[in-house]
């Protein structure tokens, strides 16, 4: 058995350090360039390998310079990359504006990524063999549905990032087992602003629900459990890129090994917390030794 399979997205980013992002028409200077392999889908495999997790990517990479480095870096984390497909044309790319407070600005070009509208050869048996299946939204639609119907149909728990977020379309929440969005995902699809009021909102739709709250924590809804509010380490952020994508690959890993939702909620956040101190996206990402030891 596979523990853990990601369908999704891998992109590499193209990230820029500047005081602050630009406004529309305007140019700022940049003090720092780099290319950082990532894409959330790789993101929450490299976060969950790192974790202890053992892992498998779904998805694709452009037949570039760019692909080779995102199967290599995946690869060299401990993925499985057997149905990590090549495919002519370019890799995905995420161009990333970083600000001094830590925070970015992300534009996503698909590539490669949007060559995936379905499952591929031995995608549903790799899938049905794993105890977790991890899906986000950079991937057409086509294929995260696929592959939520297809977990639904071996009893894998799905667990989806909402993300970027956007209107789902109908029957998707409905094979989602644990929804992971943060404040602004949630309300997107929610409609609800409020991220406990949002939690209520989305419980109708599935079954558990833990909202990313940034340095506020996180919060975790279910049908039948009281709310759970998790505080986050106070840490001084340098680069938020990847904090999600920690999170979340770390909170399938400590699920996995039977750890209640609070414990991994916090485990996660530790993840998280180390993540936000380092620059970058995959490469900041912490190894089970250094959470374990926050």
């Amino acid at each position: 058995m596979t523990g853990i399979v990601v369908l999704g997205s891998t992109n590499m980013d193209l990230v820029t350090y500047a005081a602050r992002a630009p406004g529309l028409g305007e140019t700022v200077m940049g003090r720092e360039f780099r290319t950082v392999p990532g894409g959330k889908g790789a993101n929450q495999a490299v976060a969950a390998a790192h974790a202890g997790g053992e892992v498998a990517m779904i998805g694709a990479v452009g037949a570039d310079e760019f692909g080779e480095r995102l199967r290599h870096t995946l690869e060299a984390s401990g993925v499985d990359t057997d149905l990590l497909r090549t495919v002519e044309g370019p890799s995905g790319t995420a161009h990333v504006v970083v600000d001094d407070e830590g925070g970015n600005a992300i534009v996503v070009i698909p590539g490669a990524n949007g060559t995936v509208t379905e499952l591929g050869p031995g995608d549903e048996t790799l899938i049905a063999t794993a105890g977790t299946l991890l899906l986000q939204l950079e991937l057409p639609l086509s294929a995260v549905l696929s592959g939520a119907a297809a977990a639904h149909r071996h009893s894998v728990r799905t667990v989806l990032t909402p993300a970027p977020a956007q209107p789902l379309p109908p029957g998707l929440l409905a094979t989602i087992d644990l929804l992971v969005p943060n404040e602004h995902e949630a309300a997107v699809i929610s409609g609800v602003a409020d991220p406990h009021a949002a939690a209520q909102a989305l419980l109708r739709q599935v079954p558990e629900v833990v909202i990313t709250l940034g340095a506020k924590g996180s919060l975790y809804a279910a049908r039948d459990a009281d709310p759970v509010t998790v505080p986050a380490p106070q840490v001084t952020a340098v680069d938020t890129t990847g904090a999600g994508d920690t999170f979340v690959g770390a909170l399938v890993v400590a699920l996995g090994e039977g750890r209640p939702m609070p414990e991994a909620m916090r485990w996660a956040s530790a993840a998280a917390a180390l993540c936000v101190q380092r620059h970058g996206a995959s490469t900041s990402m912490p190894y089970r030794s250094e959470i374990e030891a926050t």
